[in-house]
């Protein structure tokens, strides 16, 4: 079977900077190990700065001309917000200036004159807002399954086995997808390989264990993959390991199913997990090795849901004074 072809097109040499932006390209993929969709995603940005700006030479990146991206950038608007009138987020638009400075970066390594990456400041976003659920909500969910009715079957088996190892991992949709049927569940841990391919190790619970264990037994395929489409999610008659829209819509059903009319997504397990261990403890280095951030500010936006907790504690039980 010919293997399938998976690579970032190197950019034509327009000119110098062009041919550096390549260069820069490949670095990153192979030196830097990130993933060829964070490449085609400093692709798609640099692009489109060198597009604007016309630049030819490295050394014709400055202050003034970023200046000038950065205003046409703020006033572009998307298919979806054209009616609207609502402009690119700012989120969005720090995408372009953190690739640029990647890229400032990787020149000035190279003795190439060009713009110090420090001067490539990035604009300030909104806080971002964490979905969660209640404890009682999140317990409801995990039980979801065995509402089923069949609950003993593989397909809920594997549903439930789902859920347990969200909750007891904190893993990101992806990374569930990934894992292969040779996990040993005898253990109350393993590795694995997540975001920028940076390895960490995660926790099995007694549920997830027990979850997992049961949904294994009642398998009667042979892929490779942990978790494998069933009924409606299989088209055509080959086993293939389930897909990470597939385990949204699992999520949202049994999300349905328990009563919960928030949005939850795998993710929001994720959030559950992040803001169960530091309500009950745990200390914000040890959550974010667990949750695989690269940077402890990612990990500190869980502590304003956690301080919201207390907020309502503090409400509901401090005395008045009357």
């Amino acid at each position: 079977m010919a293997l399938k072809k998976q690579r970032v097109e190197r950019e034509e040499p327009r000119s110098e900077v062009w041919r550096l932006m390549s260069d820069f390209l490949i670095h990153t993929e192979l030196e830097k190990g990130r993933s060829l969709k964070t490449i085609e995603n400093y692709k798609h940005y640099l692009r489109r700065f060198l597009e604007f700006s016309q630049v030819t030479e490295p050394q014709q990146i400055t202050d003034s001309v970023v200046r000038e991206f950065r205003l046409w950038l703020n006033r572009q608007s998307t298919g979806n917000n054209r009616a609207t009138g609502e402009t690119l987020s700012k989120k969005t638009q720090n995408y372009y200036m953190i690739a640029l400075r990647a890229f400032l970066k990787f020149l000035a390594r190279k003795g190439v004159s060009s713009l110090s990456p420090e001067a490539i400041d990035l604009a300030k976003v909104p806080e971002r807002h964490i979905d969660f659920i209640t404890p009682q909500e999140l317990s409801r969910l995990l039980d979801a399954p065995k509402t089923n009715k069949d609950p003993n079957d593989v397909k809920s088996l594997r549903d439930k086995a789902m859920l347990e190892l969200l909750f007891s991992t904190g893993l990101r949709v992806s990374e569930l997808c990934s894992l292969t049927s040779d996990l040993d569940i005898n253990r109350d841990e393993f590795s694995i390989r997540g975001k920028g391919g940076k390895v960490r190790v995660v926790f099995l619970s007694d549920e997830a264990k027990d979850a997992v264990r049961k949904y294994m037994k009642a398998r009667k395929d042979m892929s490779e993959a942990l978790f494998v489409s069933m009924g409606p999610e299989v088209k055509g008659k080959e086993v293939k390991p389930i897909t990470r829209r597939s385990v949204e819509r699992i999520v949202k059903h049994y999300a349905i199913k328990a009563g919960i009319s928030k949005k939850v997504t795998p993710h929001v397990i994720r959030h559950s997990f992040a803001t169960d261990l530091l309500s009950n403890g745990a200390d914000l280095r040890s959550v974010q090795m667990l949750l695989g951030h690269a940077n402890i500010s990612t990990t500190q936006i869980y502590t304003h849901v956690t301080d919201s907790a207390l907020r309502e504690t503090h409400k509901k039980f401090h005395s008045r004074r009357k």
